[in-house]
């Protein structure tokens, strides 16, 4: 072998990279530019838990605080809404890059998994919008002090509306996280089942962290959490490779 052809696979990859990657850039630059066209739609669905709760409470209205401020806020939701209906395409060229790599064995995993990953991110963020917001944004408003009426940018409730959804979605990620490190050996069933209560208390740390701080938002994110990692110890009593030695063996 020659100093060509040792260098040749590495090339070749970084080919293979940079077309996937221009591939995916494409498909989320054209995404973009239909969401644009579908902003108002997506902005008027995406406001509608908080215009709810400023006409139960008359607390106050959302408004436009800045000249640049309306077409700032259809930009940035266009490249959210862009990236979130590319993902699937991204997905599948990171998929098709890193699939040669795999075996067949950990092939048959990648699309389940991608698929569960999907689903777990869009539960967590619907529960956020049609439970979080509903029970949350009417007390937030009630706070308000007397005689003191909300007068509220929406940029500043896009940035605030869009962190807790990625939030949301990104914590329902547990199981997955669990599936990985049961299958890397760190983890199993028994050890999660004898950190249950440490894992609580870790959840709550998190939950008071990630959210608004009001006792309602970390006590929704702290339950399901504490669900889902039930539902993990399954996940890592079925997929776990950790040898634990015979009972009695140590004796």
């Amino acid at each position: 072998m020659n100093a060509d052809d040792s260098k040749m696979p590495l090339m070749d990859h970084l080919r293979e990279l940079r077309r996937r990657v221009m591939t995916s850039a494409a498909v989320v630059v054209v995404c973009t530019a239909v969401a644009y066209f579908f902003s108002e739609r997506i902005f008027a669905w995406l406001v509608r838990p908080m215009n709810e709760a400023l006409v139960t409470t008359g607390a106050g209205t959302l408004a436009i605080v800045g000249a640049m401020e309306g077409i700032t806020v259809q930009l940035k939701l266009s490249g959210v809404a862009g990236l979130f209906f590319a993902s699937p395409v991204v997905f599948w060229q990171v998929w098709r890059f890193v699939a040669p790599g795999l075996y067949d064995a950990e092939k048959r995993w990648v699309l389940p998994l991608v698929a569960a990953s999907t689903t777990l991110f869009a539960g967590g963020a619907l529960f956020c919008y049609y439970v979080v917001f509903q029970l949350g944004f009417p007390v937030f408003l009630t706070m308000t002090p007397e005689n003191v009426e909300a007068v509220l940018s929406i940029d500043s409730y896009l940035g605030m509306a869009l962190t807790l959804l990625v939030t949301f979605g990104g914590s329902f990620q547990l199981p997955i996280v669990v599936y990985f490190l049961a299958r890397l050996g760190l983890i199993d069933h028994i050890d999660m089942i004898k950190g249950f209560r440490y894992s609580v208390v870790a959840i709550a740390v998190v939950a008071a962290v990630l959210t608004p701080p009001d006792v309602m938002s970390q006590v929704l994110m702290a339950i399901p959490l504490i669900i889902l990692y039930i539902a993990s110890i399954g996940v890592a009593r079925i997929f776990t490779t950790k040898i634990r030695p015979p009972a009695g063996a140590l004796a």
